[in-house]
């Protein structure tokens, strides 16, 4: 796994100031799929917010192109879980296309996070 997913995987569980491994789940699983089809280094930005209601964890990356797409995989493949594991975890997902990229977002129920606003992070 790449130097920059357990670091954010820190900052959100900081930010949030409470074990969430559902939510750090999510987050490093979009990271992954920006990782494997886009490459490392790619810039991207992350928003987390929290409410009452549910925590959204969106990820967008400079890639409008590379939809990720759920599919089913076999037990000897290597590969290809994440989605099924962000769609299990998660209440909802979706892509949202921008001008020149892409957002992959997820919502979560309450129990991931209290009210909190959102964190940005960006790397690139």
């Amino acid at each position: 796994m790449p130097k920059a997913v357990p670091e954010v995987r820190r900052a959100v569980r900081e930010y949030l100031g409470e074990p969430c491994a559902d939510v750090q789940l999510c987050v490093s699983e979009l990271l992954a799929n920006v990782i494997t089809h886009l490459g490392e280094g790619t810039p991207v930005t992350l928003r987390v917010s929290g409410r009452a209601t549910r925590t959204r964890v969106e990820l967008t990356d400079p890639d409008p192109r590379a939809w990720p797409a759920l599919r089913r995989v076999t037990d000897t493949e290597e590969s290809g879980r994440g989605l099924a594991l962000l769609d299990a975890v998660a209440l909802r997902w979706g892509v949202t296309q921008g001008a020149g990229c892409k957002t992959v977002w997820c919502e979560l129920d309450p129990g991931h996070s209290p009210d909190r606003r959102v964190a940005l992070i960006t790397g690139g």
